[in-house]
């Protein structure tokens, strides 16, 4: 790839900096890319004691296609007892759609008044080829009855955050339910979209995937309806 890159007669134009000079802009990890550079220089992976990062440097060494240091890679995994993830597949989507409930707030000991309010209704669905990621998302929500989780590759949730002025009988009466994420004494309540994908995002990283596509902005990851993430 790098070669592809700067190979003479590319047609690839150097951006041109103010002192007149030209440089090259790749949108790849940067602290990741010391140890290429030094793969490439050497002829050999070598990496700090102790590095935690072999997952994101396999995923920029697919990228650059370097498959000597794919190789080298795999062969430093499996000298630790940890073989290579199998390639694998991640889609998380979220839809959120408002609905208006009206309800009786009692306002003295025969008074009552109809009221409403605007509860956010999240539903996600999560497909992932690999089980042992799938059951930390599970994990990860709090998902372990045979009511919520199903069986094979994916499994659906909805939720739906109580607003203030929801009576708490209410709420329960609707049917509705929180989404709660965390584990003993770090439990925090999933609020919206940003706090769900943030959760999707980091299981994902911690099992060696990438991000593939976001839908439908780039830029608004977080606030995305669509996250697609791939393991080779």
């Amino acid at each position: 790839m790098l070669g592809a890159m700067f190979r003479a007669g590319t047609s690839i134009p150097p951006s041109l900096n103010p002192q007149g000079g030209g440089y090259y802009f790749i949108d790849r990890d940067g602290k990741a890319f010391r140890h290429i550079l030094n793969f490439l220089r050497l002829g050999r992976l070598d990496l700090p004691l102790g590095y935690g990062e072999t997952a994101l440097l396999r995923a920029e060494a697919d990228f650059y296609q370097i498959q000597p240091l794919l190789d080298a890679l795999q062969e430093l995994e499996a000298s630790q007892g940890a073989p290579a993830p199998t390639a694998a597949l991640l889609h998380a989507d979220v839809d959120a759609s408002p609905r208006l409930v009206h309800f009786s707030a009692r306002q003295g000991p025969h008074h009552y008044e109809l009221s409403s309010a605007q509860v956010d209704v999240f539903q996600a669905n999560l497909f992932c080829t690999d089980p042992e990621c799938l059951g930390a998302m599970r994990a990860r929500f709090g998902v372990a009855s045979e009511e919520r989780a199903e069986a094979g590759p994916h499994f659906r949730l909805e939720w739906a955050p109580r607003p203030m002025e929801l009576p708490e009988v209410e709420y329960r009466r609707l049917g509705l339910q929180p989404l709660w994420t965390g584990g003993p004494g770090e439990r925090r309540e999933v609020v919206g979209t940003p706090g769900f994908l943030e959760e999707v995002l980091r299981v994902a990283l911690e099992h060696g995937f990438r991000l593939d596509s976001v839908f439908p902005d780039p830029e608004d990851l977080l606030n995305s309806r669509s996250l697609r993430f791939v393991r080779h």
